[in-house]
C-alpha cells in the first residue's frame, strides 16, 4: 500500500516537471513567445534543470535538446527511485530504456491533454490568447490528419482522430513498458 502511494506521488511530481520540460521543447520549436502566463510558468518550473544542461547540450535547429534531456533525466530519476523502493529487483540496465518509454507515454498523455483543451477552447473561447497558444501547439499534429479526415457537417473531426491514434499509441507503449519491467 505504501509503495503505491509513494509511486503515485512520484508519478505526479515527475510528470509535472518532465511534462513542463516537454512543453518547453514544443513551445520553442513552434516559436511561441514565453512572455505570457503559460511561458512564465514553464520557465519557473524548468529553469533549475534546463539552464545547467544548456551549458553542456546545445540546441539542434529549433529543438531544445537540453529540455528534452531534462525531461528524460527526471523520468529516469523517477524510475530509479521506484526501483530502489521496490527492493532493487529487476535489471538496473533496463531503467534508461524503461524511462525512455515512460517519457514517450508522458508525451502521448500530454499531447492528448493539449488536443482536448484545444478542442474545448475552440467551442468556448476561440478568441482567447490561450486558444491561440493551444492552436499553435496542436496544429503540427492535426495538419496531416486534416488532409485525411473530411469535415462532417462543417465540424472538424481531426482532433478526435488524433486522440484515437494517441490512445492506441499509449496502449502500445504501456504494453512495452510492462513487458520490460516484469
Amino acid at each position: 500500500m505504501m509503495f503505491q502511494m509513494l509511486s503515485a506521488v512520484l508519478d505526479v511530481i515527475a510528470s509535472l516537471v518532465a511534462g513542463t520540460c516537454l512543453l518547453r521543447v514544443l513551445m520553442q520549436s513552434q516559436r511561441i513567445p514565453f512572455n505570457q502566463p503559460l511561458g512564465r510558468f514553464v520557465f519557473a518550473m524548468t529553469d533549475w534543470i534546463v539552464l545547467p544542461l544548456r551549458r553542456v547540450v546545445p540546441a539542434w535547429s529549433r529543438w531544445d535538446l537540453s529540455s528534452l534531456l531534462a525531461a528524460w533525466l527526471i523520468k529516469l530519476a523517477q524510475f530509479l527511485a521506484l526501483w530502489l523502493l521496490a527492493g532493487a529487483h529487476g535489471h538496473l540496465g533496463l531503467l534508461p530504456l524503461v524511462s525512455l518509454v515512460g517519457l514517450a507515454q508522458l508525451s502521448v498523455s500530454a499531447l492528448s491533454a493539449l488536443v482536448l483543451a484545444y478542442a474545448l477552447m475552440s467551442w468556448v473561447q476561440p478568441d482567447s490568447v490561450m486558444y491561440y497558444t493551444l492552436e499553435r501547439l496542436c496544429e503540427p499534429w492535426l495538419r496531416p490528419l486534416r488532409r485525411i479526415v473530411p469535415l462532417v457537417g462543417g465540424v472538424d473531426l481531426s482532433p478526435l482522430a488524433l486522440l484515437l491514434v494517441l490512445q492506441l499509441l499509449g496502449m502500445l507503449l504501456a504494453g512495452m513498458q510492462l513487458s520490460w519491467m516484469y
